[in-house]
């Protein structure tokens, strides 16, 4: 156990205490897919939401015409009532078209659109459906400092499980490639961005301001995009991390569609694409070879201390997994991040009306 600082404040899980909360003030955004449906881990984060009591409970979805009704039904039987906003129905789809917004889906799109309507709240706490390990102190957790003043929360834990090291993506290039882009360039945003703990976690709370004032990346590059915007909105001062102990969730392949090469990609993009707003030219060559010198140095830590404490461990693996990442590091590819809602004409009400169209129309509700 520690209790050390950052230059954003770090607030450590001592105990096992729930923190007082405005809970009562707070929309809480899920995304799920169909295929995260009545999984052990999508059933526990619902149940104990319902004990959590937030002010409103949004679920962007994404599912097949096929299988909505099906989702719908199975969230119905939560006693939680989430409101549920169908953000790939052909209705939503089409309404983003009329403003020139219907490009690539993803979950960094599906949050977006529930964060229109979750801004209607005081304060608004996004996170994932996959955690095993979810607790009713999570999103107290995250909302404790928005009430002490600041405007932007992020969550950090141990990827810890099974006798082994996770959390792969963030150590293995996140990390390394923060690293590399500090040695060539002394800048707040590169401070910024190496101060979170666990910069990927999709656990994140906002004020309602904060939350209107973000661009989306559409994909996976969601959770450095935000940081981008919590850096402009919040900075250090404004921003705080939170320890919410040790998750275990589902894993990705390396390889493959969806897999953590593909993420990678996506992530490389919002990150260059947050140095790049903020004045920083990489030379992207140079780059990757401080990527990799870091990524090495990495490894051989990493191999130090799961040794330390029993954990298997492929380092062999892990350096194939960073020259598979090493491929990212490269210039970024074309912006098609989200506007922030205060600069869009889109009415977040249009974008419910919809989702509640396509929901009647395939007896989803």
């Amino acid at each position: 156990m520690e209790y050390v600082q950052e230059r954003v404040a770090t607030l450590h899980a001592f105990s096992d205490r729930v923190p007082d909360a405005p809970t009562e003030s707070a929309a809480v955004v899920v995304p799920l897919t169909e295929r995260e449906h009545a999984s052990l881990a999508a059933e526990r984060v619902l149940t104990t939401l319902e004990r959590v009591d937030p002010a409103r409970v949004i679920v962007a979805l994404r599912a097949s015409e096929d299988h909505v009704a099906t989702v719908t039904r199975w969230l119905d039987s939560f006693e939680l009532a989430p409101d549920v906003l169908w953000c790939n129905a052909p209705e939503v789809r089409e309404r983003l078209g009329e403003v020139g917004l219907n490009g690539p889906a993803g979950k960094g799109r599906d949050v977006w659109l529930a964060l229109g309507l979750a801004a209607q709240e005081e304060y608004v706490v996004v996170h994932d459906a996959d955690a095993t390990t979810y607790s009713r102190a999570h999103v107290p957790r995250l909302l404790f400092p928005l009430a002490e003043g600041y405007d932007f929360s992020k969550g950090y834990y141990a990827r810890v499980e099974n006798d082994r090291l996770y959390g792969r993506l963030f150590r293995l290039f996140y990390t390394p490639l923060v690293r590399a882009l500090d040695e060539g360039h002394e800048d707040d945003v590169v401070d910024y961005l190496a101060s979170f703990r666990y910069a990927l976690a999709g656990e994140f709370a906002a004020t309602s301001e904060l939350v209107r004032s973000l661009r989306a990346q559409r994909g996976w590059g969601l959770e450095i995009g935000t940081l981008g915007d919590a850096f402009e909105g919040a900075g250090f001062d404004g921003s705080a991390q939170v320890d919410l102990g040790q998750h275990e969730h589902d894993h990705r392949a390396v390889g493959g569609p969806q897999g953590l090469g593909d993420m990678c990609s996506e992530v490389a993009t919002a990150l260059f694409q947050v140095v790049e707003d903020a004045g920083l030219q990489p030379a992207y060559d140079r780059l990757r070879e401080r990527y990799r010198a870091e990524a090495d140095r990495l490894v051989r830590q990493y191999e130090t201390d799961a040794a330390f404490n029993g954990l298997e461990f492929d380092a062999a693996g892990e350096r194939e997994q960073v020259e598979t990442y090493a491929d990212a590091v490269q210039p970024p590819a074309e912006d098609t991040r989200l506007p922030a809602w205060r600069d869009t004409d889109l009415d977040p009400a249009a974008v419910r009306d919809a989702s509640d169209e396509g929901l009647d129309r395939t007896g989803s509700r």
